[in-house]
């Protein structure tokens, strides 16, 4: 934050006889006044916050874009799926039939991965959050110092305005983790920092703080509050950790979803119908989602293509034209392409907004930077200006030197 000297005129009566005449005797430094617009710096925290929660939430997105499609459960499903169409040409062919329950196997362990890394995503988003929370209670606390330290600095004083900068500071890096409602004291620039809008709780007042803490539901998503009092947090990273951790639920509650589609969809379809030697179909998954599908078949032959009362190697493939009619009502692909295509959406649009913000923010820290920063090209230019001033009365006291050393050597 630049610095300037105010400087105040210095004057002197003349002689006691006229004390109402003045004599200005020069200038005095009056105190060291900061360049700062409080609006700017508003500005530059509120634009700032807006940002940095968009960053963090496409971060997030990414994130779980990247768990979901790079494990191939979209590929793996329509696989299994080919895999039962394939057998309609042989029902009793064992390569076939083996190849049906290791593309149910590959799918089974697909989900398995990609519940495992949308779980892996969730807690590397908890995790930055809970060092948000410790960073937001560190700053509060040296925040109270700070206003500890306004109150008792004087006032115009080097001291006062190092501790106005480093508060000016805090609050800025505060800015970044979550949204804040800002007031000061106007005598002493002690600042009151309240979370969650203006009828929210105060997180600084004075030399006090209360404590932010995170707590996490049972889906994985994450709540705040202050000293037990509920806040919601709009702005600032902890934002987009929340949001890229409700999004993340959905994700995952919708994979959970399609997993228990098509165990109760093949396994509904196995218990209509007889396997390869005769016996009645056993199911051929486990598991209620996507962390705990599997195939539980020991072989081939436990496939029910035929219907039931059918005999051991029965070529009637009814049961199985049943079983893939089902699996194509319930459309466990296209969920996951409805799935995969969300949230792709959902990247690119949160992109698109964190780009503007950014600008915004971007605009705002140069309008700042111009008002209150410093200058080197300026300061080159004063600087030049200065020496050359001084040169210049340099010059007029030799002349005046000159001019009495001449006076005196007169006879």
């Amino acid at each position: 934050m630049r610095r300037s000297v105010s400087l105040a005129e210095v004057a002197v009566g003349t002689v006691s006889s006229t004390p109402t005449s003045i004599n200005l005797a020069g200038v005095a430094v009056a105190g060291i006044v900061r360049n700062a617009d409080q609006f700017r710096q508003g500005e530059v925290r509120r634009t700032g916050a807006d940002a940095a929660r968009a960053a963090a939430e496409v971060q997030g997105l990414e994130n779980i874009e990247s768990a979901v499609e790079q494990t191939g459960v979209y590929t793996s499903i329509v696989d299994f799926e080919a895999g039962l169409q394939a057998l309609l040409s042989d029902p009793t062919d064992g390569p076939l039939r083996a190849g049906v329950l290791e593309q149910g196997r590959t799918l089974s362990e697909t989900l398995n991965v990609a519940a495992s890394s949308l779980d892996a995503v969730g807690d590397g988003l908890r995790f930055e959050a809970g060092e948000g929370v410790e960073n937001v209670n560190r700053i509060a606390s040296e925040l109270a110092r700070v206003n500890l330290r306004l109150s008792r600095a004087s006032d115009a004083s080097s001291d006062q305005t190092a501790q106005l900068d480093q508060r000016d500071m805090l609050l800025q890096e505060l800015s970044q983790y979550v949204d804040t409602r800002i007031s000061f004291a106007p005598d002493t620039g002690v600042v009151t920092v309240t979370l969650g809008g203006p009828s929210g709780t105060d997180l600084v007042n004075g030399g006090t703080t209360r404590s932010l803490a995170m707590a996490t539901a049972a889906d994985g998503t994450i709540s705040f509050s202050l000293d037990g009092t509920p806040t919601a947090i709009s702005s600032g990273q902890l934002a987009g950790k929340s949001l890229s951790l409700t999004q993340a639920a959905s994700t995952r509650a919708e994979l959970d979803a399609i997993a228990a589609e098509i165990v109760t969809t093949i396994n509904a379809a196995q218990a209509a119908g007889v396997d390869l030697d005769g016996n009645p179909g056993q199911p051929l998954f486990s598991g209620t989602g996507a962390a705990d599908i599997r195939m539980i078949a020991a072989n081939g032959a436990a496939v029910a293509t035929a219907p039931a009362g059918a005999g051991a190697n029965s070529r009637d493939v009814s049961n199985l034209e049943a079983m893939r009619s089902a699996l194509s009502a319930a459309d466990p692909a296209g969920d996951m392409d409805t799935l995969l295509f969300g949230i792709s959406s959902a990247v690119a649009g949160r992109r698109v907004t964190r780009d503007a913000l950014d600008s915004i923010a971007s605009t705002a820290r140069v309008a700042l930077q111009a008002q209150a920063g410093v200058d080197l090209d300026q300061e080159a230019v004063n600087l030049v200006r200065f020496q050359q001033a001084f040169e210049a009365n340099a010059r007029v006291m030799q002349v005046a030197s000159d001019i009495f050393d001449s006076i005196l050597a007169i006879r």
